[in-house]
């Protein structure tokens, strides 16, 4: 299957960019031009089971990024990923890195993390929700706890409709139709020798927190940025600054790159 995306720019360096776990292609609407703009060639992909593309058999996320890659004719990529996004990044950069130019990871989940005590009672509160059939108040408690105190009422209105149609698609698939766990080592992470920037904003639950502390010390060329405004979407609170701010670690890390 190829993955629903968009593509945009003309430039010698492709970037891809791989949405949060409560949202699709569509929270990326603001970066996505912008980067063009600079000068990319700038793919903007829906994971199975999120926005336009379905889930119809087991999958591996990071080995469909990799197939649309093919299918671009890409063979390396600048990868930017947000919040699970981002784990799918990692995943994907331990198993190609030699198909990866840069990293640039925001509140990005981590292949193996284990959920605080905090984060166990969302995913417990959630799971309720969803037994109960209230699919309003499980939408409402992605929407509160995963927006920082920046987002206006547009982004929140996105991921209300992003999440609902996130469960409508995945709630009645079967589980020998959904997603193999990701199985990435620590070592394989600290292989990853591309430039990377991971920021974290703190407004974030702690969990995207210490992950970032873990990224910052595993990857021998990473970058953290804390965002003292941002909550866990920062692509979606502060989209133009997010814009720029990708913009200039891209422009500094694919330099060598360029012609």
């Amino acid at each position: 299957m190829t993955l629903s995306h968009d593509l945009a720019g003309t430039g010698p360096s492709t970037v891809v960019l791989l949405h949060s776990g409560v949202c699709d292609r569509r929270m990326w609407d603001a970066q996505f031009s912008a980067l063009a703009e600079a000068g990319h060639r700038v793919v903007r992909c829906d994971l199975r089971g999120f926005g336009e593309t379905p889930i119809d058999a087991p999958h591996t996320h990071a080995e469909d990024v990799r197939d649309l890659l093919d299918h671009l004719g890409a063979d390396r990529a600048a990868v930017v990923g947000s919040s699970f996004g981002g784990e799918v990044a990692l995943e994907f950069a331990a198993r190609h890195p030699e198909r990866v130019a840069a990293l640039a990871l925001l509140g990005p989940g981590m292949p193996g993390m284990e959920p605080s005590a905090e984060l166990r009672a969302w995913g417990d509160r959630e799971r309720d929700l969803l037994i109960a059939g209230d699919l309003d108040a499980a939408v409402e408690l992605n929407v509160d706890t995963w927006l920082g105190p920046e987002a206006g009422e547009e982004a929140r209105a996105l991921v209300r409709r992003a999440q609902r149609h996130i469960f409508e698609v995945q709630l009645p698939v079967p589980d020998e139709h959904g997603p193999v766990d990701p199985e990435v080592a620590r070592d394989e992470l600290a292989r990853i020798q591309a430039p990377a920037l991971v920021a974290v904003g703190a407004h974030d639950l702690p969990d995207f927190r210490a992950v970032a502390d873990e990224l910052t010390r595993l990857l021998p060329a990473a970058r953290r940025l804390d965002l003292d405004w941002a909550g866990h979407l920062p692509a979606l609170e502060r989209p133009e600054e997010t814009a720029r701010l990708l913009t200039a670690f891209l422009a500094e890390a694919l330099e060598p790159a360029a012609p």
